[in-house]
């Protein structure tokens, strides 16, 4: 009874692990709620859409109200202060005595100015509207670099996995070898050599063991990193999957969209409106200025004065200034922004001719990825079948140890070979796509379905 409790409890382990297995779209899931660079990208474009708002506000009537409550206490006192002194034509005599005020002044005033004519302004406003762009555009960018930063270090593990087994296989096959060679050289069937090329085999393949297993948790770490938690276990690709050729099969197209629609060029482009936008608000400061004002104002004087009492002011007109001399400096701030437009269409072809190269590079690999994928997998099957000549003939003795050895060593490199070569397919058509600007949410869900349920 023992037993098959044993095996139920086991399958149902292997059942809840695999129950638990996480896909390429729950995890980057967890990675557009933990990701770092995509929460901070998110922030950057909720603050550039705040640019227009502040770029029209220079356009708009200003308000204000000012105000003032003052208190003014004074006091007079004469040199013949508490002196008597008789007046020569009534012949009445007074005490001169000193004198004082005490007065508060209370007054506020409310203006406003509409401009009429800031040509600097007006610029402000349509640069802040590329600014806008530039945000929404630059988010976008984020969008698609986290879903080839998701798979990337998705198919990173998968690819260290794939290592880490087949490492493990190798040992074991070696294992069963250097354990043949010796029972070969105790019989006296073989000499002492065979045994040291399988000990030999054995101790670079447990070497290589440790290597794989540092590797898979760095590659695990560099997925925690992006989605903030442990990675559970991954679901792998699907056994004999196809691989589907870029559309259209040809690189100009997907050339030319990169030129025109990867979010670089687009930023970029939107750069050098900014920098032209730049060159005309610069030389506004040489334009005249024309505002709409108006003003209320309300003075309360109380107190001992003979004009106490409240006065209303109201005013309206406009207003103008003409700049006629400011040392160059606005002269200066022109040139200095024609070289920066310059400077801007140079990043902008700069940024295109990249867009462009990464666009052929993606497209190359993928077709080279898979005449590779197709080219390794004959050569597994090659090297399957020369794996089980060599094991037959060297249980005839036409094939020494040494020939077994490389032959396992042989057929497992491929299938690592074949794996990677599967993967970075994918990985270069969801680079194809990103660096035409047509990466999106589905084709990462067209990838996930290559995946393992």
């Amino acid at each position: 009874m023992q037993k098959p409790l044993l095996a139920v409890l086991v399958a149902s382990a292997l059942f809840s692990l695999n129950a638990s297995a996480a896909d390429l779209i729950q995890v980057y899931q967890q990675a557009l709620a933990n990701d770092a660079a995509y929460a901070s990208a998110r922030a950057s474009a909720a603050a550039g859409r705040e640019r227009i708002t502040q770029g029209r506000a220079g356009l708009l009537p200003t308000v204000g109200i000012t105000g003032s409550s003052i208190k003014n206490d004074s006091e007079n006192s004469p040199w013949n202060e508490g002196v008597s002194v008789t007046d020569p034509t009534t012949g009445l005599t007074r005490t001169v005595a000193g004198g004082g005020s005490n007065v508060r002044t209370t007054e506020y005033t409310i203006g406003l100015t509409q401009p009429l004519f800031r040509w600097d302004r007006w610029e402000t406003y349509q640069q802040s509207k590329l600014q806008q762009a530039i945000a929404e555009a630059q988010f976008a960018q984020a969008q698609q670099d986290l879903i080839t930063r998701v798979a990337q270090a998705y198919f990173d593990v998968l690819a260290a996995q794939d290592k880490l087994e087949s490492t493990r296989a190798q040992k074991s096959a070696v294992t069963e070898q250097l354990a043949s060679a010796k029972r070969n050289f105790e019989v006296g069937t073989q000499t002492i050599t065979d045994t040291h090329e399988a000990q030999a085999a054995y101790d670079l393949v447990l070497a290589q063991e440790f290597a794989a297993v540092n590797d898979l948790d760095n590659k695990r770490n560099a997925l925690q990193a992006i989605i903030g938690t442990a990675p559970a276990t991954l679901a792998p690709l699907k056994s004999g999957i196809t691989l589907a050729a870029p559309s259209p099969a040809n690189v100009d197209p997907w050339v030319s969209s990169a030129e025109n629609q990867n979010y670089g060029v687009t930023v970029s482009q939107l750069q050098v409106e900014i920098a032209k936008r730049e060159i005309s608000r610069n030389r506004a400061g040489h334009y005249p200025t024309l505002d709409l004002v108006a003003n209320h104002t309300r003075r309360d004087i109380g107190g001992q004065l003979t004009n106490s009492g409240v006065q209303k002011n109201n005013g309206i007109g406009v207003q103008f200034a003409v700049p006629i001399f400011n040392g160059f400096a606005i002269t200066s701030r022109v040139r200095e922004t024609i070289a920066l437009e310059d400077k801007a269409r140079n990043d902008l072809e700069a940024t295109r001719r990249q867009a462009a190269l990464q666009a052929r590079q993606a497209y190359l690999g993928v077709n080279s990825g898979m005449a590779q994928v197709k080219a390794l997998e004959a050569a597994e099957i090659s090297s399957q079948s020369a794996l089980e000549s060599n094991k037959l003939g060297y249980q005839v003795g036409v094939r020494i140890n040494i020939d077994v050895l490389n032959a396992q060593r042989q057929l497992y490199q491929t299938r690592t070979d074949l794996s990677r070569a599967r993967y970075d397919t994918i990985l270069n058509g969801l680079r194809l796509k990103a660096a035409s600007g047509s990466l999106r949410e589905s084709d990462l869900a067209a990838v996930n379905n290559l995946l393992q349920p």
